[in-house]
């Protein structure tokens, strides 16, 4: 089979710098003699099933610069969950198209479905390439140092509570901010990053990683606001009980869920203001604030890291050099090297397909309330440069002259 023709789609929550990776395929494929056009599919694996194809090869390359540049999914995505007879679908418009080399861009269950469609190609005896390129902002995928995505939506995370903190500090009370993560608190603990001082927030974290007990953490957020008078808490939106148990069911009568059945976390605000009501009903403290950050953190334009924009573009490139030098399919990952390079290897897709990483031992203190010092030498070259940073004034009181103590 002539791998003359290229697919390449988006699948799953869209990133700042996904559209890097779109771009890196094109532009990449374009450099290889004998790709005679590369084509997109709108939304997802939907697209592909609907036959909604575009034509990349038409593009200009200035013209896709500038969407490279630019956050969220250019061809649209999807949140389809392929099983086997929805692959066949999709393995029948690849042959009908004969396309030589697919490209997936996505997270966990992206890598699945290219799993899935290389199996059938391997048993159909076609000759394709399958790759998949990965994408997520929970920074979940296994065999990753880090995850295309992730980088820029922490920053986003980290900038955030920078400010809260500011303006909790100046109008004291607690903050709750919520902060999307299913099963890996990555993002949430980006929020640490944030902090400059001593006595900066956030002041408390919580990620699944570890067992979230309600009469703990108003204990917590109690000392915390003694201590301090104030206190601002990063919470993961998929913080559960020791039975496993996600805390907003165990705290809302009424639950949304998505479209394959898990609870609906993101986008509600629901945990932010039942954990708020806990505070003032059985603290009684007064003035508390939550947030929801949802989709706010994926695609916030003007705060992307140029770390993550570099990376993001270069595992495209670097799937189309397997795919074309390689001859056999994977899942492109990302290898640290030093303090801080970037190196990819190509995994076999089961290696990665359907699988979740969480954040590792090392990386979480021992109170389950904060991140080590390992957590931050990770994070830190991942956040790219032009970090903004808070300053305070120096404490020079004056005398009291109407309020003196009595000596």
């Amino acid at each position: 089979m002539n791998p003359a023709k290229i697919l390449v789609a988006q699948g799953g929550g869209p990133t700042a710098v996904i559209n890097q990776s779109l771009v890196g395929v094109v532009l990449e494929a374009r450099r290889h003699r004998g790709v005679e056009c590369v084509y997109g599919a709108r939304h997802g694996v939907r697209g592909i099933v609907n036959e909604d194809l575009v034509d990349l090869t038409q593009e200009t390359s200035h013209n896709l610069e500038l969407v490279a540049a630019t956050p969220s999914s250019a061809l649209g995505s999807t949140r389809d969950k392929p099983d086997e007879a929805y692959c066949r679908e999709i393995f029948k418009v690849l042959q009908a198209h004969q396309i030589g080399q697919f490209f997936y861009i996505g997270g966990n269950d992206s890598s699945d479905t290219v799993r899935i469609v290389s199996e059938q190609a391997q048993t159909a005896r076609y000759d394709l390439r399958c790759v998949h390129i990965p994408k997520t902002i929970d920074n979940d995928l296994v065999g990753n140092d880090h995850t295309p995505g992730f980088p820029s939506a922490a920053r986003f995370v980290a900038q955030a509570f920078a400010g809260a903190n500011l303006d909790n500090a100046a109008l004291p009370g607690v903050y709750v901010g919520v902060v999307m993560g299913r099963h890996a608190g990555f993002l949430t603990a980006a929020s640490a990053l944030g902090k400059k001082f001593d006595d900066d927030g956030p002041h408390l974290i919580y990620v699944p990683e570890r067992t979230f007990d309600l009469e703990k953490f108003l204990a917590d957020v109690k000392a915390t606001y003694t201590r301090l008078g104030r206190c601002v808490i990063a919470v993961s939106e998929g913080i559960h009980d020791a039975a496993g148990t996600p805390v907003i069911t165990t705290l809302a009568k009424d639950m949304e869920f998505d479209a394959h059945g898990n609870v609906q976390l993101s986008g509600t605000g629901a945990l932010a203001d039942l954990l708020c009501e806990e505070i003032k009903r059985k603290l009684g403290i007064k003035r508390v604030r939550g947030d929801t950050f949802g989709y706010l953190q994926r695609s916030f334009i003007g705060c992307v890291s140029d770390v993550d924009q570099r990376e993001a573009r270069e595992v495209g490139e670097k799937a189309v050099q397997f795919a074309m030098w390689g001859g056999r399919d994977g899942s492109v990952a990302i290898k640290r090297a030093g303090y801080y390079a970037a190196d990819y290897e190509l995994l076999p897709l089961e290696a990665v397909a359907g699988k979740t990483r969480t954040m590792e031992d090392a990386f979480l203190s021992a109170s389950g309330t904060d991140v080590t010092d390992a957590f931050r030498m990770y994070l830190r070259p991942l956040l790219g440069s032009g970090m903004p940073d808070a300053f305070r004034l120096r404490p020079n009181p004056v005398a009291k002259v109407l309020n003196r103590r009595p000596e």
